[in-house]
């Protein structure tokens, strides 16, 4: 008997809904319906269209649901970003995109009233500028903050709408800043340091948790009926990647890499230690108590803004063609800090490589290819500084790096990590957020038991990997 669940997984540069049939030995996902994502540029600033990611979802539930009969559905996003409520639950506005520059300067703002040691005590997170704490406090001085009732992060926002049920699920409250690393609940203390009361934060809960059956309205608009109901899963989607590494054993790092790539080594307890907290590691909440313990690297969204940048400028090239042309440039190139605050925001990407070259006393790249082996390269230099100091960091030895996401499609990414780590690279698969959602799922609802290690065996059994030696 085989039992089919629905993933809406959100990326920052598109959506998607894939349906995971599973059974006796037996995974599979079929992708139903694929949207764009990305921010939106109003004169106030970067916002997330999310009445168009809602409509669009809303179509992809029909599909799911018109290709047979659906248990539950699992949503899983970016982190960080969040609706703000009004007191009759109404949404106040597109939620503001990370990228953003309103939230520059409050992270010094927040350390004058909560030292920086002592919050990385409370809430464990690397710094990121445009965490959701330093977004709340961005928010406080917006005219509309005096009618906002409670904040819900973006899958629990849709969650909300699909089920009427409001909270916040674990993994992607870790993210926020707000919630304490060691008690696992909400922080008095930086809620108290920003002054936003208690009740602006939703009721926890756990990855595999029935949050309830679908709206009538859904119901109508989706075709789906009364017995469908939304399940949590780990809905930062780097959680849900990481249940779907498909690794064996202890020693392991993961690289989840897409538009934004996250490093490092699952762990039982976080590490809050004043080393941990100088090289920026963050411990993020994971599926069944585990830890994320890791470090964001600004990914392949370098890329992605360099190729768009070269459209805007007339000097468009495809991706494989240039991917082809890099390989063959010559190792030894430049290599820039790819997490210079420069490379975060939408803009000329190429000009800022090269600015960074040009600061570091480094030659700059003479060709389009060039300039994409450097991203390349830069990369992978950061993949292997980041698992190395989280090995070293948290004590746990890594022998093997599996990467997933969609960067595990791009060979020449991945021969250049395994060459930069000197550790086997095994890739794939490119679909481990929504393996990942389904899984979740799946075990909720009775149709898989055990372990993170038997959900991921089941990966293996299932799923083809690519290896990649240090030569």
């Amino acid at each position: 008997m085989t039992r089919r669940y629905a993933a809406i997984d959100l990326g920052a540069s598109s959506g998607r809904v894939v349906v995971g049939t599973v059974g006796d030995g037996l995974l599979e996902l079929e992708e139903v319906h694929r949207f764009w994502n990305g921010p939106v540029r109003l004169p106030e600033g970067y916002r997330w269209d999310v009445l168009h990611l809602w409509r669009e979802i809303l179509v992809g539930l029909r599909k799911a649901g018109e290709a047979g009969p659906i248990i539950s559905v699992g949503i899983d996003s970016w982190a960080i970003d969040h609706g703000l409520l009004d007191r009759d639950g109404a949404l106040l506005g597109d939620p503001w995109h990370h990228r953003d520059a309103r939230t520059d300067g409050l992270a010094e703002k927040l350390q004058a009233a909560i030292p920086a040691e002592e919050l990385y005590a409370i809430n464990g997170l690397q710094h990121l500028p445009f965490t959701t704490v330093y977004q709340v406090m961005a928010s406080q001085a917006s005219a509309s903050w005096s009618a906002v009732d409670q904040l819900l992060l973006v899958p629990d926002l849709l969650a909300y709408w699909l089920t009427g049920v409001r909270g916040a699920e674990r993994t992607n409250a870790s993210t926020t800043g707000l919630l304490d690393a060691t008690t696992g609940g909400w922080s008095p203390r930086v809620l108290d340091a920003i002054g936003a009361p208690a009740s602006l934060l939703p009721p926890l809960r756990e990855p595999g948790q029935v949050v309830g059956p679908l709206l009538p309205a859904v119901q109508q608009e989706t075709g789906l009926g009364p017995d469908v109901v939304v399940t949590t899963v780990g809905s930062h989607d780097t959680a849900s990647a990481v249940v779907g590494v498909p690794a064996d054993g202890d020693g392991w790092a993961y690289i989840a890499c897409g538009t934004w790539a996250l490093a490092g080594v699952e762990l039982d307890a976080p590490v809050l230690t004043e080393a941990s907290r100088a090289a920026n590691f963050t411990n993020e909440g994971g599926v069944d108590g585990t830890v994320r313990y890791l470090r964001n690297v600004m990914g392949l969204w370098v890329l992605s803004e360099t190729l768009r940048t070269w459209e805007l400028q007339g000097r468009g090239v495809g991706l494989l063609d240039v991917l082809a042309e890099a390989e063959a440039v010559p190792a030894g190139g430049p290599v820039v800090d790819i997490d210079d605050p420069s490379l975060l925001p939408p803009g000329d990407m190429p000009s800022r490589i090269e600015a960074l070259c040009v600061d570091g006393g480094l030659p700059v790249p003479a060709s389009q290819a060039g300039l994409v082996r450097c991203i390349l390269d830069s990369l992978a230099a950061a993949f292997a500084r980041t698992i190395a100091e989280a090995s070293a960091l948290s004590g746990r030895a890594v022998d093997v790096v599996h990467l997933v996401g969609g960067g595990s499609q791009n060979q020449l990414l991945c021969r250049l990590t395994a060459e930069a780590t000197g550790l086997p690279v095994l890739a794939g698969p490119v679909e481990a957020t929504a393996l990942g959602n389904v899984l979740v799922q799946a075990r909720a609802h009775g149709d898989l038991a055990g372990s993170l290690d038997d959900l991921r065996a089941l990966v293996r059994a299932t799923h083809d990997l690519v290896r990649y030696d240090p030569s």
